[in-house]
């Protein structure tokens, strides 16, 4: 939680101002809405597996991963985990409608975040109406990911379900052509709704098909991105 990393990892930054440059690209949608109206940003680095908020904690900040990755997930009343989402570099997460969390959020790996208060972001929405226009197209993007999201979940099979995956992870995260995973197995299979062993399965039933490669445990490079498509279509 927000109050348990408040330290000298600390780092307060004007958004639009002079700042260091992050490790990786980091989208300019969050400083374009805060660098227009001069609010203030503050980053806070997380341990791998840290919480960064729960489910129905209140949803003071909105924030925006700088370096590292997160998921957003919700625990079922058995004990088993749903995760809605992966937020990489440069994605924003924590917007809610209500005064809560609905979803908690935890580092998969070590992560830094940038926040702002959502008061403030709300007072800037009332006065500016591109602030309020950006803030909309934000959370439209993720209305649109959790209707994709719920169709992937209601009525593909177990490969269209990882064949998605792939393809999204590939238009995310790839770069000179493999994608670095910060997520494991387990994670994927809590995303796509499928066990450990299904989404292994499917992974190696797709190496073996030459559709994709491994370079170490979660580093992939897909050789045929056609053949990944029609199976996802």
């Amino acid at each position: 939680m927000l109050t348990q990393t408040l330290n000298t990892q600390a780092i307060k930054t004007q958004i639009g101002g002079s700042r260091a440059a992050p490790a990786q690209p980091v989208s300019d949608q969050f400083g374009a809405i805060t660098g227009h109206v001069g609010l203030v940003a503050t980053e806070f680095s997380y341990r791998k597996d840290e919480e960064i908020y729960g489910e129905d904690e209140p949803s003071e900040y909105v924030y925006q991963v700088v370096t590292g990755a997160v998921r957003s997930y919700k625990l079922l009343s058995d004990g088993r985990r749903q995760i809605g989402a992966f937020h990489l570099p440069g994605d924003v997460f924590g917007l809610e409608s209500g005064p809560t969390h609905r979803l908690a959020a935890e580092a998969i790996i070590d992560t830094t975040v940038r926040l702002v208060k959502r008061a403030s972001l709300e007072k800037a929405a009332g006065a500016d109406v591109q602030v309020a226009r950006k803030l909309w197209v934000m959370t439209a993007s993720e209305l649109r990911h959790a209707e994709d999201h719920m169709l992937l979940l209601g009525r593909k099979t177990a490969m269209e379900r990882v064949a998605t995956f792939l393809l999204e992870m590939d238009r995310r995260l790839a770069v000179a052509g493999m994608m670095a995973l910060p997520m494991c197995r387990r994670d994927i299979g809590d995303y796509l709704g499928l066990t450990l062993e299904t989404v292994s399965r499917a992974l190696s039933q797709l190496h073996a098909q030459g559709i994709l490669g491994f370079s170490g445990a979660r580093q992939i490079v897909l050789r045929n991105r056609q053949r990944l498509h029609n199976l996802d279509a």
